[in-house]
């Protein structure tokens, strides 16, 4: 398996914050993230819990084997504005 360098890391969680910004905080499970951003679903689980740490994500809720996932209110507010001053 390949090393993804800090950037390509980077440019993949905004790929993942945007998948959660479309759904406005419905919640995704792992599988339809990784499904829309044609990624490992491994590497999408690990990417978003590290996002979890940094209070960008949350999980909505939890069954035994699945989980899903939405972004936080302060995290939705500012990437909404970032998008619109683009």
């Amino acid at each position: 398996m390949s090393r993804l360098s800090e950037k390509v890391i980077e440019k993949i969680k905004n790929d993942i914050l945007y998948v959660l910004y479309e759904t406005k905080l419905k919640g995704v499970y792992t599988k339809h993230i990784s499904d829309e951003i044609a990624r490992d679903d491994e590497l999408v689980l690990n990417l978003l819990k590290n996002m979890e740490k940094n209070k960008l994500v949350k999980r909505a809720t939890i069954f035994k084997r699945r989980v899903k996932w939405v972004m936080e209110e302060e995290a939705y507010k500012k990437y909404k504005e970032m998008l619109n001053t683009i």
